[in-house]
C-alpha cells in the first residue's frame, strides 16, 4: 500500500512580506464589511457605482472599433486588436497622450507612455526599476496609501517616511530626510507623492510647494513618483500637477482611469519620459525599460479593456474632464455633505472638550477625524457591530507608528443621505466610546497628534 505524503508548507519558508500587517489591513476591512452588511461603510475607496450604464461599455467599444475602420484596419486587423495580445506598452498610447495635452497640459510622446494594469502596476513597474539594490530607498510622504508601502514590501524596497503636516508635506522636511538617509551610506532614488487629495489624508499640496518640490528634486538629484488619480474627480479647478509643471524630466507621473471612467476596466498608465543611456552610448526612453518589466509580469494590457477606454476617450473627444464633471459635482457635494454633518453633530466650541478635530479638504474622497480614543480594529469592531457604521483606521498608513487616535472617512460611494445616517451612526459612537476611553499609557503613543 503506497502512502500518499501531502505537502504543507511553512509561512516561515515563504516571502517575509506575506507575514506583514500592511497586507492584512485590507483583509481586515473585507472582512468587517462583509460580517455587518447592513452597516454603513466609510472605508471603501471606490467610485460611485450609481451613474455605471451597462450598456455604455459595449458603446464604448463599439466606438472604437468604428475609429479603427475609418482609420483604415481591415476586419482582421481588428479582430486582431481585440482578441490577440497587444503590445507591451500598450495599444491606446496616442489616446492617452492626447487626453493628457487636452486636460492637464501635460506634452507627451506617446513612446513615453506605458498603458498598465491599474496604477498598482505603475507602481510596480516604477519602483522595481529606480531601486537598484538594498542601498536605494523610496521616499514617500508618510501617512501613505498602502498599495505604495505593500509594494515597495513586496519588492524589498527600504520606504523612509516623511511626515505630513496639516497642510500637507514640507520641503524643508524631504530636504531633511534625503540628507538622513545620505548620511547613512544610502541613496534616496525617487519621493512618492499624491499631490491632489491624497489617500489617506485628503491633503492637497499648494501651488508654491510644487514648485518647491521639483527644485528640490533637481538639487538633491532625485526623481518623483507623482500618482494623483483625484484631480479630475474633484470640483473646481485644480493646480496644475507636478509633471504638468515638470521641465527637467523629474517626475514619473502615475495614472489611472478607474476613478475618471470605471475601475472594472483595470487601465492604468505611467509617463517615463527620461532619457536612459547605455554603456554603449546608446540612448532610449525609461518607459522602453518598464515595458520590458512589464512584458514579465502581465506581457501586456486586456485589449478589451483598452478598447473600452479607448471608446471612451473617443467620445468626449479626450477631454477627460467633461466626462467626469458630473461626477465630480457628486463627489463634491458629498464630501460637503460630511463636512457640514460633522459640523452640527460636533458644534465648534465643544469639539475641543471632546478631542475631535478633522480636516476640510475641497474635494477627493477622503476626510481624516481625529478622535479621543485608540482607533484601531477593535474600536473598528465595536463600531460596526454595535453601532452600524464602519471607518478605517489611519494606523494603517503610517509606516512606523502613528495614527493611532485617527480615523479615514471616504466618502465617494455613499449618497447623501447615507453619509447623513452615517455620520450620525458615527457620532454615537465617538460619544459612546470616549466616555469608555482610557488615557494611553504606553509612551509610544504619548503626545502623539499626528494625522
Amino acid at each position: 500500500m503506497t502512502l500518499l505524503m501531502t505537502r504543507t508548507l511553512r509561512t516561515q519558508d515563504l516571502h517575509s512580506s506575506l507575514a506583514d500587517p500592511i497586507l492584512d489591513t485590507m483583509n481586515f476591512l473585507n472582512e468587517i464589511t462583509s460580517r455587518y452588511p447592513g452597516a454603513i461603510s466609510f472605508a471603501a475607496g471606490r467610485p460611485y457605482g450609481g451613474r455605471f450604464e451597462t450598456a455604455k461599455i459595449l458603446t464604448y467599444i463599439g466606438r472604437y472599433i468604428d475609429e479603427l475602420a475609418q482609420s483604415g484596419s481591415s476586419p482582421d486587423e481588428i479582430r486582431e486588436a481585440l482578441f490577440q495580445y497587444g503590445p507591451t506598452g500598450g495599444r491606446i498610447r496616442e489616446l492617452i497622450a492626447k487626453s493628457l495635452r487636452e486636460d492637464e497640459g501635460i506634452d507627451v510622446e506617446p513612446e513615453s507612455i506605458v498603458v498598465t494594469v491599474g496604477c498598482q502596476e505603475a507602481m510596480v513597474l516604477a519602483v522595481r526599476a529606480l531601486i537598484t539594490g538594498p542601498d536605494d530607498v523610496l521616499l514617500v510622504a508618510n501617512p501613505c496609501y498602502v498599495g505604495i508601502a505593500g509594494a515597495a514590501r513586496l519588492l524589498d524596497v527600504t520606504v523612509v517616511p516623511v511626515d505630513e503636516h496639516g497642510d500637507g508635506l514640507r520641503c524643508a522636511d524631504v530636504d531633511a530626510a534625503i540628507e538622513a538617509v545620505r548620511s547613512r551610506g544610502q541613496r534616496p532614488r525617487a519621493l512618492y507623492v499624491v499631490p491632489d487629495h491624497s489617500n489617506p489624508s485628503g491633503t492637497t499640496m499648494s501651488a508654491p510647494t510644487r514648485q518647491e518640490v521639483l527644485d528640490l528634486a533637481a538639487k538633491r538629484d532625485i526623481l518623483i513618483l507623482e500618482d494623483s488619480p483625484y484631480r479630475l474627480v474633484s470640483p473646481g479647478h485644480p493646480a496644475p500637477s507636478l509633471k504638468a509643471l515638470d521641465r527637467r524630466r523629474r517626475v514619473i507621473h502615475l495614472g489611472s482611469f478607474s476613478k475618471t471612467a470605471f475601475p472594472g476596466a483595470r487601465v492604468g498608465y505611467v509617463i517615463a519620459d527620461q532619457r536612459v543611456v547605455d554603456p554603449a552610448g546608446k540612448t532610449g526612453l525609461l518607459a522602453d525599460e518598464l515595458a520590458k518589466i512589464k512584458s514579465m509580469v502581465t506581457v501586456n494590457t486586456p485589449s478589451l479593456s483598452q478598447a473600452a477606454i479607448a471608446g471612451m476617450l473617443l467620445e468626449c473627444g479626450g477631454r477627460i474632464s467633461q466626462h467626469s464633471k458630473q461626477v465630480a459635482a457628486h463627489y463634491g457635494e458629498a464630501m460637503q455633505c460630511a463636512l457640514g454633518q460633522l459640523g452640527e453633530w460636533f458644534p465648534a466650541g465643544a469639539r475641543a472638550a471632546q478631542g475631535v478635530h478633522w480636516n476640510k479638504p475641497p474635494g477627493g474622497f477622503f476626510l481624516t477625524l481625529r478622535v479621543p480614543f485608540r482607533a484601531g480594529n477593535e474600536a473598528l469592531t465595536r463600531s460596526a457591530e454595535k453601532y452600524g457604521v464602519i471607518w478605517t483606521p489611519m494606523s494603517y498608513f503610517y509606516l512606523h507608528g502613528g495614527g493611532y487616535r485617527s480615523i479615514r472617512l471616504s466618502v465617494s460611494c455613499l449618497t447623501t443621505a447615507e453619509i447623513k445616517e452615517g455620520i450620525a451612526r458615527l457620532a454615537s459612537f465617538i460619544e459612546d466610546e470616549a466616555e469608555r476611553y482610557e488615557p494611553i499609557t504606553d509612551s509610544r503613543f504619548a503626545g502623539e497628534e499626528r494625522a
